[in-house]
């Protein structure tokens, strides 16, 4: 009896052990658009194909160098070859420049997050922004949602490994999301790409790796690694296609959840507030999803879109929702207001005109694919470009398209500028076009001399004055051009202004936000002025495209860790400083001097009221 009790244990401890061991593929940074990129996913497919004791592969992030809808379809061709089952989430590279918003990506891989139960352990994979906008590393608004559900239905006791493209750390302006989260549960180890080498990390106590990427790089094949789940630890070791696979470079210890370490990054503090008691909330709302546009209001609701589709309307007085349009796509488009109709652009390859007081639709028009630029509206004309190399005119009341040009290169993601019966906008294709607004005819395009479409002139909105247009492009330069004939009159690149900009309310001075502290200023003239002003504002490292409005003799702009500034031009000197969360505040919409409408990356929604 003894002996079968004995017997009995063994061969219960031998099915637990053999139930956790198993082993699957970490492949990252794909990136399907560049040189060598799909000759070594392919190897890389047929090398996993060939391996029989692979359960799964996991793929985190960076799937495509663009996200343009022909590298995501031929990352899904050749990824649709493995024989085993695969999960994908999209990177930075997949989101930040989307032609589609990530609405191609979800289309083609089922959706930008995934769990799954493996023997006996829960994987959770969260999608990984900026999305559409230049800023820091943000998991969506709506995959935090998602966490929070998921884990709400996950046993305390059970082990779970956490899947992310970006390291979860303050490459991530809200790491402390995932990380306050998953501390709470029997947490295992995370992995993550983004970094293109293989790391052994530590997330505030949980062990995290991240793999290297899939590209060659130097070497003369691609690699990924192999991940072999044991009874007491975990394996990683790197293969390359066609030779066997390499000694395991990293080793974690499996168990009960116990943190190996302390936080050894700063949580975002919020002490500035304490500085400039003068701001306040008058309401906040937050979002089940990003908002990376600004909010629009008609004086009585404050209207955006946001990531997963929805146009909200506000009730500008205390924030309360008074309605909700569900289209089907991801919204990136400001809403423009007139005439009682909202008009707004989804992913889903729609413009909607609404009702603005109740959000019902009037019309909408079908374009060829999504729409992630923002319309202007000028005597009841809607002026409003898409990815489907598109600019359109509009009529307001009927949805009816009254022009359209149809030779933008690369994808529209800003607003335009009316001047002087013009319609000025850049685009991801490398050039700014001016239109005749009466006809759509093109009177002009303009590029900076860079053939690498990363320099495009697409998220600046123009401004001008005096006959000359000045934008600020990504390879930090403004410029200034001929508003008649589109060539450069001067260019400047002494203050590293990177596609933020406004005008001054009598249009004698450009403010450009630089990428370290500085405002800078530039007399608006025909030959280049130099920096005629510098204003340290100690907002530190910044790379957010998010415009300087100038009203009642203040300028105001947002950062990309949360803050909304306001200086005086004339004094030189900062007014005042907000901070709303951690993450990227679009541009603000001034409503004057003491209210100014805020919108984050993160879904945060307020109105400020300043004393």
């Amino acid at each position: 009896m003894k002996q079968l009790s004995s017997l009995l244990i063994f061969i219960t401890f031998f099915f637990s052990v053999n139930a956790q061991t198993f082993k699957y593929a970490f492949v990252t940074d794909t990136h399907i658009g560049t040189a060598t990129a799909e000759e070594d996913l392919r190897r890389t497919v047929h090398d996993i194909n060939k391996q029989t004791d692979l359960d799964f592969i996991v793929v985190t992030g960076d799937v495509t160098e663009m996200g343009t809808k022909l590298e995501i379809k031929l990352a899904k061709r050749i990824l649709s070859g493995l024989k085993k089952p695969y999960h994908v989430i999209p990177g930075n590279h997949d989101t930040g420049w989307s032609e589609s918003g990530g609405v191609d990506f979800i289309k083609s891989f089922g959706d930008d997050k995934f769990t799954f139960d493996h023997n006996g352990y829960r994987f959770i994979a969260c999608a990984s922004g900026p999305y559409v906008r230049m800023s820091d590393g943000h998991i969506p608004r709506d995959a935090v949602v998602w966490l929070d559900k998921v884990l709400k239905n996950t046993p305390a006791t059970m082990p779970l490994v956490f899947i992310n493209h970006y390291p979860i750390d303050n490459s991530l302006d809200n790491w402390y999301e995932a990380i306050d989260r998953i501390k709470d549960y029997n947490i295992q180890y995370a992995i993550c790409g983004h970094g293109h080498s293989n790391q052994a990390l530590n997330f505030e106590g949980v062990p995290g790796t991240m793999g290297r990427s899939n590209l060659r790089a130097k070497d003369t094949l691609g690699g990924y690694n192999i991940v072999t789940m044991r009874d007491d630890s975990v394996l990683f070791a790197v293969k390359k296609p066609g030779i066997t696979i390499e000694k395991p470079w990293r080793k974690i210890a499996l168990g009960k959840f116990r943190a190996t370490g302390t936080a050894n990054v700063e949580r975002p503090s919020y002490l500035l507030n304490t500085i400039y008691p003068e701001v306040t909330k008058v309401w906040t709302y937050h979002a089940p999803a990003n908002v990376v546009l600004t909010p629009a209001t008609d004086g009585k609701l404050v209207i955006f879109g946001n990531s997963i589709g929805e146009v909200e309307a506000l009730n500008i007085e205390d924030g309360s929702k008074k309605w909700t349009f569900k289209t089907n796509g991801a919204i990136y488009s400001s809403a423009a207001i007139a005439d009682d109709i909202v008009v707004i652009g989804s992913g889903d390859g729609h413009i909607y005109g609404l009702n603005v007081n109740t959000g019902q639709r009037i019309w909408k028009l079908k374009t060829g694919a999504a729409v992630l630029g923002s319309a202007i509206i000028d005597r009841d004309i809607v002026y409003i470009g898409g990815t489907d190399h598109h600019f359109r005119a509009i009529n307001i009341k009927t949805g009816k398209q009254l022009w359209a040009f149809k030779g933008v290169e690369g994808t529209i993601v800003g607003k335009p500028l009316l001047y002087e019966g013009k319609v000025v906008f850049g685009s991801w294709g490398r050039h700014l076009y001016a239109l005749n607004q009466r006809n759509g005819a093109l009177l002009w395009k303009w590029n900076n001399g860079h053939a690498n479409r990363m320099f495009s002139p697409a998220m600046c909105t123009p401004v001008a004055h005096k006959g000359i247009i000045y934008v600020a492009t990504p390879d930090r330069v403004l410029n200034a051009i001929d508003a008649n004939t589109g060539t450069s009159l001067w260019k400047n690149k002494d203050a590293t202004v990177r596609e933020s900009i406004g005008i001054s309310e009598d249009g004698s001075m450009i403010f450009g936000k630089t990428m370290n502290n500085d405002i800078v200023a530039y007399k608006t003239q025909t030959t280049d002025p130099g920096v005629a002003w510098r204003l340290n504002m100690n907002f530190g490292y910044e790379h957010a495209p998010s415009m300087l409005i100038a009203k009642d003799k203040q300028v105001f702009f947002g950062t990309r860790n949360g803050v909304v500034y306001a200086f005086d031009p004339e004094l030189r000197k900062t007014l005042w400083a907000h901070k709303i969360d951690n993450s990227m505040v679009n541009t603000v919409n001034v409503l004057s001097k003491n209210a100014v409408l805020v919108a984050t990356m993160d879904g945060v929604v307020t109105l400020l009221k300043i004393k």
